[in-house]
């Protein structure tokens, strides 16, 4: 069943967040999209964590837009495996994006002018502290559960080690406790494709009235050709070539799209050139790179999660190579080894990353049930 029709609501903070970097932001605005109704007790709630691209237009059919559909909406709403007759979920949107929070695209009170590259770098912790209070202000002292996966397990993990008493449940899905070299190797280079655009103007493209299309197309490129699996691509689209018919050359000298992967990923990068920001892109991966909560402790996961008071549910997937499975198996460690409560599944999918978005039963009847034994405990 669908929820429908949903429309997002903004929610203005006027005291200043004091950032990691040193920074502060203030009077600024988040924008959120809630499901479901929230308890007389305040105690079913789940937040819902998003990934680099993807936005608090979790689930549902936005009012505005007939054709957009939430990123996870195959995930959440009545009867789905986060079911909205039981639960009431938060999605937010987060500092720094470009769907309406302020972001970089936002005018600086100070200058009147967008912030463009001099909007101040943000973390995840940062999303984290701000999350904090759009639960503040819906008078929730505690979340039932905070999901995300991807960028938004990083954000879950974050919540259980920030907030120990403010979260019973956290479910991290295809996620990592840090960024390899190789992948934050991959957001370099997706980075240089943007900074090395001619319409980029050092992050002032708003005021020239450009947009570094050129780069956040190969940005956008380079990422999903990260989200697929070899075998996902083999299947999906092999080596077949996009001739026309009587065209015998046997060599594409002007180098136009010839195989349907070219085309296939020239569209993704097309369509992600069109809605996402530039400069949203340079910080959020940016956000990604610096996620290392075992830093503070000598490198030692164990150390940095002694003080998690929550029950977890873990999962991966096999041909996740972005995230791979021995990322999650990390975390499952640190956990058992501070003998915490923590459910681990290892789904055999062909998908690669983006597997946490789709439909496979396994991985879906897993979160159900994880999720039943959450509805069970709050009617005990």
């Amino acid at each position: 069943m669908s929820l429908g029709l949903v429309t997002p609501q903004v929610l203005n903070f006027a005291t200043p967040l004091k950032l990691q970097s040193g920074a502060s932001i203030a009077d600024y605005n988040l924008v959120v999209e809630t499901y479901g109704q929230l308890n007389a007790q305040k105690s079913n709630a789940i937040l819902i964590c998003h990934a680099l691209n993807a936005s608090h237009h979790v689930a549902g059919v936005s009012a505005s837009d007939p054709n957009d559909l939430g990123w996870w909406d195959n995930m959440v709403g009545p009867g789905k495996p986060v079911d909205t007759n039981r639960f009431f979920v938060i999605g937010v949107n987060n500092l720094g994006s470009c769907f309406g929070s302020t972001g970089p695209m936002s005018v600086n009170p100070s200058t009147g002018k967008p912030y463009g590259a001099t909007f101040p770098v943000v973390t995840v912790e940062d999303w984290v502290n701000a999350q904090a209070r759009v639960a503040d202000h819906f008078q929730i002292q505690k979340f039932a559960a905070v999901m995300g996966g991807s960028l938004g397990g990083m954000q879950a993990m974050a919540w259980s080690m920030m907030y120990p008493n403010r979260i019973g449940h956290c479910i991290v899905i295809a996620s990592t406790p840090k960024l390899s070299a190789q992948n934050i190797a991959f957001n370099e280079v997706a980075r240089s494709a943007i900074l090395s655009d001619p319409d980029f103007h050092g992050g002032d493209y708003y005021a020239h009235d450009v947009k570094p299309r050129r780069g956040l197309r190969v940005a956008r490129m380079i990422g999903h050709i990260t989200y697929l699996s070899d075998d996902d691509m083999a299947e999906k689209f092999g080596r077949e070539l996009r001739r026309a018919d009587g065209d015998s050359d046997e060599y594409n000298f002007n180098f136009d799209v010839e195989f349907e992967v070219e085309s296939y990923l020239r569209y993704q990068g097309e369509k992600f050139a069109d809605y996402f920001d530039a400069n949203t892109y340079l910080l959020i991966t940016r956000a990604l790179d610096y996620f290392d909560p075992a830093k503070s402790f000598a490198n030692n996961l164990s150390a940095a999660m002694k003080n998690i008071a929550a029950k977890f549910l873990v999962v991966s997937f096999s041909t996740d190579w972005r995230f791979a499975p021995e990322r999650s198996r990390e975390i499952v460690k640190a956990l058992l080894d501070n003998k915490l409560d923590v459910t681990y599944g290892e789904i055999d999918a062909p998908h690669g990353h983006d597997a946490f978005l789709l439909e496979d039963p396994r991985y879906h009847n897993l979160v159900r049930a994880y999720f039943e034994q959450i509805a069970q405990e709050l009617q005990s």
